[in-house]
């Protein structure tokens, strides 16, 4: 075919394999993009003759820019170039376009942005770092490319079908269908048949990592291809907070902060209403509402999330705690170690997060987690180490305001307990282990471009 014609003249002209990577919001400031960064700079200190490529949606930046706001917001530094393709049709994986048949038309229009990559760049070597299955075939059979993915959560889950199954509303099962047993009938229906196409699409990959045990499970159920996935547990910048040290947290004042991007299912009402509800239920011990205060903080990529912190302030000014909730958007990497140092807690609401890296952080940095009882956190993080407790789990407004006043009601050597059990705990999920986990899983496809 005339596209892996050019891949192959691409690659005598310049003298090695290529590598490149799908990542439409690689300036986004996520732990996917972490991933991103990790991933580039242990390829390229193991393999120095191969070039490297992203492929992002990014528009009004530079790459220099780009890799500028990597260092300031992981401190992770590429020890080479990278050659960025900028892509002008990123609107087509947005939600936003597509009101009605979401996940179908964001697939859609990930294969058309995927052409527009592939027709940009024809690699050796394609790695999807964002979890756009249907990009694979296109690159595998079109661009004969050998492909592999990350995936950090599936598009489709059984949780999602049991949703819309049992008629519950949620962020993505609206309460008109949740309400109406034949749009439900139909929804399932339309899950089942994605959920098959998904299946078909991320088979193709030559190697699959995946980032928690929870997805995982949902991985091997749709792609059904065991013997080519494995868990690869995220990079989390562990080491920035060890290093740091510890000490008894006799505090007067207390922060609760939260670590995630400003979407839908981070659940930051949750966030914001549990908070509501530890105010109204203060004891003595807790010294009072001006001794507490929630600080989000998070990236916001795009218009939506802007809209979403607007709907978030709104909300805090309704219950009346405006005055002790603080927002802070895209910060510096150092600024959020200091907010997570000076933590007493650190707060996690999404349901089925399929791993957690601001939970990774927190339990580092020394706060005591509270996170959702499901998904990574539940099955790979706030696990006990050794015998001894890591941190919380809840569920609902009443059980995570409840924990919260548990935790601020403990003596500080009782809490510094749980904080040097969660510390040593998260020694697993260090750069230097996902780096060591990354380059073993890719080593097949790496050796075959270098032949």
């Amino acid at each position: 075919m005339w596209l892996q014609g050019r891949r192959k003249a691409r690659r005598a002209q310049d003298g090695g394999p290529a590598v490149a990577f799908f990542h439409p919001y690689c300036n986004a400031g996520g732990g996917g993009e972490r991933v991103l960064w990790c991933s580039l700079r242990a390829l390229m200190q193991r393999y120095p003759s191969v070039s490297f490529v992203v492929y992002t949606g990014d528009q009004g930046v530079t790459g220099e820019q780009i890799l500028e706001g990597a260092q300031q917001r992981f401190s992770i530094t590429l020890p080479r170039p990278v050659t960025f393709i900028f892509l002008r049709h990123r609107v087509l994986v947005e939600a936003s376009s597509y009101p009605h048949f979401t996940l179908l038309g964001q697939s859609v229009g990930s294969m058309f942005l995927g052409w527009e990559a592939l027709t940009a760049f024809i690699p050796d070597l394609y790695v999807d770092s964002m979890g756009y299955a249907f990009t694979l075939p296109i690159f595998r059979y079109l661009g004969g490319c050998e492909v592999a993915s990350y995936v950090h959560y599936p598009t489709v889950s059984t949780d999602m079908l049991s949703v819309v199954r049992e008629r519950n509303a949620r962020f993505n099962n609206a309460d008109f269908i949740s309400r109406n047993p034949v749009l439900s009938a139909v929804k399932v229906v339309y899950y089942c048949c994605f959920a098959l196409l998904y299946g078909l699409a991320g088979s193709c990959s030559d190697v699959i990592m995946v980032n928690s045990t929870w997805t995982l499970g949902h991985i091997l159920a749709l792609w059904r291809a065991p013997s080519r996935t494995g868990v690869v547990y995220p990079p989390c910048d562990v080491r920035a907070f060890l290093d740091l040290g510890q000490e008894e947290d006799d505090k007067k004042c207390h922060s609760i902060v939260s670590v995630g991007q400003f979407r839908p299912e981070k659940n930051h009402q949750l966030q914001i209403r549990a908070f509501h509800k530890l105010l109204d239920r203060k004891r003595d011990g807790l010294g009072g509402r001006e001794s507490l205060r929630l600080v989000l903080i998070g990236g916001c990529r795009n218009q939506e999330d802007e809209e979403r912190v607007l709907k978030l302030r709104g909300l805090c000014q309704e219950l009346g705690i405006s005055d002790r909730v603080e927002f802070k958007l895209n910060i510096p990497f150092e600024e959020l170690k200091r907010e997570l140092v000076d933590a007493t807690i650190g707060l996690h609401t999404m349901q089925n997060e399929h791993f957690g890296i601001g939970v990774v952080e927190c339990m580092a940095a020394g706060a005591i987690v509270l996170a959702h009882k499901s998904g990574g956190p539940k099955l790979d993080i706030v696990v006990p180490f050794e015998g001894g407790q890591t941190g919380f789990l809840a569920d609902s407004e009443d059980s995570y305001a409840a924990a919260m006043e548990t935790i601020l009601a403990m003596s500080p050597s009782a809490r510094l307990e749980i904080r040097y059990n969660a510390r040593d705990s998260v020694e697993r999920f260090s750069d230097q282990e996902f780096e060591s986990c990354f380059l073993a899983a890719m080593e097949s496809l790496m050796s075959k471009l270098e032949r």
